[in-house]
């Protein structure tokens, strides 16, 4: 099972940018649960959004109205759209899933996750 992350990059605040992660090594949708975290320096890893197989989201107060988590089953890819974006939004940005159900007060947590990608870096100047 690999999880491979893409779409990094630096940008002005108020700017956009589309995360990828491209997974193999299985069936996208054996997964329960994908999800994307960051990590600031010196900050715990946070999850931003999370998606399920039945489609369901979640997100992260700071970023609802602005951040859009999507899939596609056939691509084995799940996305994150990040629009407006903050200096406050930089970090390093992670993809992560799990085969197992995982309550919905879990999928906050990174230790919910199994398998995770190796991060792409997003900085946002102001």
């Amino acid at each position: 099972v690999q999880l491979v992350e893409s779409g990094g990059g630096s940008v002005q605040a108020g700017g956009s940018l589309r995360l990828s992660c491209s997974a193999s090594g299985y069936t996208y949708s054996s997964y329960y649960c994908m999800g994307w975290f960051r990590q600031a320096p010196g900050k715990e890893r946070e999850r931003v959004a999370s998606i399920d197989r039945d489609g369901i989201t979640a997100y992260a107060d700071s970023v609802k109205g602005r951040f859009t988590i999507s899939q596609d089953n056939a691509k084995n890819t799940l996305y994150l759209q990040m629009n407006t974006l903050k200096p406050e939004d930089t970090a390093m940005y992670y993809c992560a899933a799990e085969g197992k159900y995982i309550s919905w007060w879990a999928r906050l947590l990174p230790t919910a996750y199994k398998s995770w990608g190796q991060g792409t870096q997003v900085t946002v100047s102001s």
